[in-house]
């Protein structure tokens, strides 16, 4: 396997894996031996023997980066409220080894092959859980006024670039939508990932009354272009609120105002 590239970066380890479980998901991956899939901190469920791990500063997407090059770039997942490190999992065995990942909610774990992608793909700025050596992991911000003041996470998003397989989480029921030069109005926490070729913004949900009363917060993702669009059914935020809401009262030990607070913060995060 060739493993460089004309822009110094390697080319991603080729993998091969299997998606077990219908909500509750994991994907186990099938190492060769020399073969590393990189993961979230935290996010590995068993693996067999023969596989090391190592956390590391960045994706070692490009071997040539000095430590001030890594340092940069891991600073910038800072931003998306991940760890600095991702954990480099190689199997250094003589025969094929498989790891395993969970996510870290209900959900479903989503398989992308980022060369048939355009080599890249832009997703929430929580969705990713592993992927093969070589893949980029990037941020990516939304030069858009609108989606910078009201777009909650989708300021700040993140982009997978590579040639090989990524792996990334959504809350619920993952929907794909296929757009041909056309518009698309998403509740803005089940934006879950799209492609190169759509163009992402907010707009007002509706008129004042609908803002206030309608229960469907009040700006809307807007996904106009040609490209793929994946959806999510069920966005943490609202497992959390559902939760907040079951709880007995006193429990979050804020009270009133930290409820009118949380309030306050779903209707700007449009949920």
């Amino acid at each position: 396997m060739d493993n460089g590239s004309g822009d110094g970066r390697q080319r991603c380890h080729e993998l091969d894996y299997e998606v077990i479980g219908n909500d509750l998901q994991i994907v186990e991956v099938e190492l060769d031996p020399g073969e590393t899939v990189i993961a979230e901190a935290g996010a590995m469920n068993y693996m067999e023997e023969g596989i090391v791990f190592e956390t590391k500063l960045g994706d070692g997407s490009d071997p040539q980066a000095g430590f001030f090059g890594k340092m940069f770039g891991a600073g910038k997942r800072v931003l998306t409220g991940e760890s600095l490190f991702l954990t480099h999992f190689t199997n250094q065995g003589r025969g094929k080894r498989r790891v395993a990942f969970a996510a870290p909610y209900p959900g479903k774990i989503v398989p992308l092959d980022l060369a048939r992608l355009g080599g890249s793909i832009i997703c929430q700025k929580d969705a990713f859980l592993c992927a093969a050596l070589g893949t980029k992991i990037d941020i990516a911000f939304n030069r858009r006024l609108g989606a910078g003041f009201f777009g909650g996470e989708g300021f700040i998003l993140q982009r997978l670039q590579g040639d090989g397989l990524a792996f990334v989480h959504v809350g619920g029921t993952v929907v794909q939508k296929k757009l041909r030069d056309e518009t698309l109005l998403v509740d803005t926490g089940c934006l879950a990932a799209f492609t190169a070729g759509i163009s992402y913004d907010i707009q007002l949900a509706g008129g004042l009354k609908s803002m206030v009363f309608g229960g469907e917060g009040a700006f809307l993702a807007t996904l106009s272009g040609t490209g793929i669009v994946l959806l999510q059914s069920l966005p943490i935020s609202r497992i959390a609120d559902t939760i907040l809401r079951h709880a007995p009262s006193g429990a979050t030990g804020g009270g009133q105002s930290d409820s009118l607070l949380g309030s306050l913060g779903r209707l700007v995060d449009g949920d």
